[in-house]
């Protein structure tokens, strides 16, 4: 995937462009930032735009960029490159010492075919102590035709010394519509799925897609009839009664808790738009654009003060889930906070 197919991070983006196109890049990068935000997937078109066969500029934006469509392009998307290599954690969840020295020796050699050897090392915070001071000589000393690229989303796991020889770019969220763009370019979602979707993701790709199993659209409009009903219905046994509609009738008590769980996600995002909407901020930062009218008409009740209340008891749930609560206990409580 090419440098300018990738969702938001224009100014990361542009920043890496014009390295590679004046030459600058230096041999290790540090890839920071929130899971499923584009880390991994920058650091393959960076890979892809210093040995690309017809790199070119894509504008204003891009100084230079890979093709996406030649030989070597095209293989790095395949993962079968001969000069990119992707350490990443196996079985065990970490990366050893033996990993990383086999990967230390062939990026000892020259390029096989491309311009740059390329070592892409996904979620480096898992190497441990002893694989990340193996990799330090050659952070410290690299060769002049390799790069090294250090993907982590919890970055301060890495040692000192390690981080130090590292220049970090700092990845943030992504918008609601990156997000969802993505979902429906990349991954076949419909408008509805994808908006379902990313209502509960916070701004990452990755956390969207750990969801297709679950109803996103139920667990969406669940949460939003559910603002709806206990913006009119104060009676607190009533209130027990809108607690069925959160879990649904699931097969087991684990399937029940994880669409429970999605439905919270989605009630948190509508909040924050209730909240937003209710001291007249930009629109254009809604999770829920579509929604707008319909969360417009319930900041009489939840306004501002009341939004922020309810979201730290959706908060609250959410941390009861993951502490294996009961999903009926949970949902009976969280609905007599609304």
């Amino acid at each position: 995937m090419p440098l300018r197919s990738i969702a938001g991070h224009g100014h990361l983006l542009s920043l890496l462009s014009r390295a590679v196109a004046r030459q600058t890049l230096p041999p290790a990068l540090l890839l920071a930032g929130p899971g499923g935000v584009g880390k991994r997937t920058t650091a393959l078109a960076l890979a892809e735009t210093l040995n690309c066969l017809q790199p070119r500029s894509s504008g204003d934006r891009l100084e230079i960029d890979a093709c996406g469509a030649c030989a070597s392009c095209r293989r790095i998307a395949r993962g079968v490159h001969p000069d990119v290599i992707v350490l990443e954690p196996g079985e065990t969840g970490t990366i050893k010492i033996d990993e990383v020295r086999d990967v230390i020796d062939r990026a000892n050699y020259r390029p096989f075919e491309g311009r740059r050897r390329v070592v892409i090392v996904d979620e480096a915070d898992t190497m441990m102590p002893a694989a990340q001071n193996a990799l330090l000589k050659t952070l410290e000393e690299p060769r002049p035709a390799s790069v090294f690229i250090l993907v982590s989303s919890m970055p301060d796991a890495l040692l000192p010394t390690v981080r130090s020889r590292c220049p970090r770019l700092r990845f943030g969220v992504l918008s609601a519509a990156d997000v969802a763009g993505v979902l429906m370019r990349d991954h076949g979602h419909s408008d509805t799925e994808a908006r379902a979707a990313t209502a509960g993701a916070d701004g990452s790709i990755g956390r969207a897609l750990e969801t297709r199993d679950v109803d996103l659209v139920g667990a969406r409009d669940a949460a939003q009839r559910l603002l709806e009903d206990a913006a009119r219905v104060s009676d607190p046994v009533r209130r027990l009664e809108l607690a069925r509609n959160l879990t649904g009738k699931k097969s087991t008590a684990a399937a029940e808790r994880n669409q429970l769980a999605v439905c919270l996600r989605s009630l948190a995002s509508q909040l924050r738009d209730l909240s937003a909407l209710a001291v007249r901020a930009d629109t254009s930062l809604l999770a829920n654009a579509d929604l707008q009218a319909a969360l417009g008409s319930l900041t009489g009740v939840f306004d501002s003060e009341h939004s922020t209340r309810v979201f730290a008891a959706v908060d609250r749930a959410l941390g009861a889930l993951e502490r294996n609560g009961s999903p009926k206990v949970v949902a009976d409580w969280l609905v007599l906070q609304l």
